[in-house]
């Protein structure tokens, strides 16, 4: 079985550049203490790592 993640945003886009936002929605990211669960693949981690200052991550259950 797949590793899974469980990002949750813990800052907002507000103010951020517009390539940032957008991985923010491409992560499935809405808003604060919102959180997605999402396969753990190398494109998922570049994500993560453009965002790391905004989002914290975990193994999801």
């Amino acid at each position: 079985m797949a590793i899974r993640l469980k990002l949750t945003q813990v800052k907002s886009g507000v103010g951020r550049p517009e390539t940032q936002r957008r991985t923010l929605a491409g992560l499935g990211l809405r808003g604060p203490h919102k959180t997605s669960i999402l396969q753990d693949t190398p494109a998922i981690r570049g994500m993560i790592r453009k965002v790391s200052h905004l989002v914290t991550v975990e193994p999801a259950d």
